[in-house]
């Protein structure tokens, strides 16, 4: 009885939110900057809901054998919530078919803000997943979420031995035919300029480790579209650049600095003439750039 009274609230909730996003969404027409509002509620609204349906469904997915698939259903959920209800998409540019191909991988991608969680939606392959801290298996709902997905767990603590825990994680990636998403900046880097902040290594160790190649995945600069510090929430299309892979084969963990210098050069290459061409602008060289189209 309690579960059904708990469901009855946690739906009415719900409810309420679509029907604040649908009222700023018509007050938008008197005062423009409601839609800010209302797509800004709507991104945590499309979290909140596909975090409350995805969990029996990566269930199902691991007891079928597939659960290297669950964040891929769930960021598909995800994708589309926020196709309906913000208007915002991320089109996935991939000439070689290396998202369909090439597995397992390291996908390499530039981190700009809290939206790419759209972009993970939208581009992570079935059995793909990110990596994580061991501590969070142990996390309620999160930890059960990436277990579920066979998320790659990694001792970060355990700094004397991290080579044996990249080692460690790159078997389990080997043996699954896991591919892990990426963001090597470590951080979101909130610019509104193409550029990219310095790279951790930690991923391309694992992809040695692991011998799989990397893919470079380039997000174009989005701030024409997202800049919440000047209450800028538009709808649009965000291209992604999927490049192709780098492989690792042979490799060793001397060669990681040059493979990360190398990974970190194309990408940036190609944000600069991707934001360009996203935003209808035509931008000089940056500096650490190579090309000078």
């Amino acid at each position: 009885m309690w579960l059904l009274t708990a469901l009855s609230y946690f739906t009415t909730f719900l409810a309420g939110i679509a029907a604040l996003i649908a009222a700023l969404y018509v007050v938008s027409f008197a005062i423009p900057k409601a839609a800010f509002f209302a797509r800004l509620i709507a991104f945590y609204f499309s979290i909140l809901v596909t975090c409350t349906f995805i969990l029996p469904v990566c269930l199902i997915f691991r007891l079928v054998g597939q659960g290297g698939s669950g964040q891929w259903a769930g960021g598909r959920l995800f994708r589309y919530l926020v196709q309906i209800t913000m208007g915002i998409s991320f089109e996935i540019q991939d000439p070689h078919g290396v998202l369909d191909k090439v597995r397992p991988a390291v996908l390499i991608g530039n981190h700009q803000a809290e939206f790419d969680l759209i972009m993970l939606g939208t581009i992570f392959p079935r059995n793909c997943s990110v990596t994580a801290k061991a501590s969070l298996k142990k996390v309620p709902f999160l930890g059960w979420f990436m277990l579920l997905t066979k998320a790659i767990f990694i001792e970060r603590a355990n700094s004397k031995n991290a080579r044996a825990t990249m080692k460690k994680a790159g078997d389990q990636m080997a043996t699954m035919r896991q591919s892990v998403y990426v963001f090597p900046e470590g951080t979101r880097s909130y610019t509104k300029d193409p550029v990219l902040l310095p790279f951790k290594k930690g991923g391309f160790h694992l992809a040695v480790e692991a011998g799989a190649p990397i893919v470079p995945c380039v997000v174009a600069n989005y701030s024409h579209l997202i800049w919440l510090k000047e209450f800028v929430l538009r709808p649009g299309k965000i291209p992604v650049k999927v490049l192709e892979p780098i492989p690792t084969k042979g490799l060793t963990a001397a060669d990681v600095d040059d493979l990360a210098r190398k990974t970190r050069d194309l990408m940036l290459d190609e944000l600069v003439h991707l934001t360009a061409e996203a935003q209808g602008k035509v931008h000089a060289p940056l500096p650490g750039s190579k090309k000078t189209k």
